[in-house]
């Protein structure tokens, strides 16, 4: 699924571009301590490689994503340049998969290196992604479902691939402080031991920035 995602993010670029455009669905601005420090503007991309059973941006993920080039983006976003560098906070990549998209990261960092980059990832991705993913962003959040491979694979549609291992390289890379990762309960899919379990492992790694939640599903009747 995966190889997939990722051919639908060259032919959005039209192959290798000579300048890489980011698939851009919304902007969400004044973010305060919600996504990274400071105050953010979330940047929300198309394409994801998992089709999780509760995703919170299905509808978004469906809109047509509008090309946008590294000049662009930081035109719409510049506006809160004060904001940004006053708190310490800057732009944050999220909506499908933040790390399917590093070229266009690439281009874009020496056009703000006063604002931090942050990257909301599940770490579905390859290898390569995560190594340049640790020279361009500041600061990562990481939504880990759950490191059981048989619950990983039911919620997501995906097998993990090498998720664990992306942790691993990029607790090694940048170094456990500048990570967050976001450890679920989801209804009808894992529990309390499992999330425990889970958490275990992280605390093992070195990890110490988690959030613990529990996804809140609505029902038919709910309104």
């Amino acid at each position: 699924m995966l190889g997939s995602k990722n051919k639908l993010t060259e032919r959005f670029n039209g192959g290798k571009a000579e300048t890489p455009t980011y698939p851009l669905l919304a902007l969400a601005r004044h973010r305060l301590f919600i996504d990274g420090n400071g105050v953010t503007t979330l940047v929300a991309g198309a394409f994801c490689p998992l089709s999780c059973a509760y995703c919170i941006n299905r509808e978004l993920l469906e809109r047509r994503p509008k090309p946008v080039t590294p000049e662009a983006l930081i035109e719409k976003v510049r506006i809160d340049d004060l904001y940004f560098r006053a708190t310490g906070g800057g732009l944050t990549f999220g909506g499908g998969e933040a790390l399917l998209h590093m070229d266009f990261y690439e281009a874009l960092r020496p056009l703000c290196s006063n604002w931090k980059l942050t990257a909301e990832t599940s770490l579905n991705v390859p290898r390569e992604s995560a190594v340049r993913a640790a020279s361009v962003f500041d600061a990562f959040i990481i939504d880990i479902k759950s490191l059981d491979p048989d619950i990983y694979l039911r919620y997501t549609g995906c097998e993990m691939g090498e998720t664990l291992g992306n942790l691993e390289y990029l607790i090694e890379a940048v170094g456990a402080q500048r990570l967050t990762v976001r450890v679920p309960l989801i209804p009808g899919h894992n529990d309390e031991a499992d999330r425990e379990k889970t958490r275990r492992t992280l605390e093992k790694l070195g990890l110490k920035d988690m959030d613990f939640f529990e996804y809140a599903v609505k029902r038919p009747t709910d309104k």
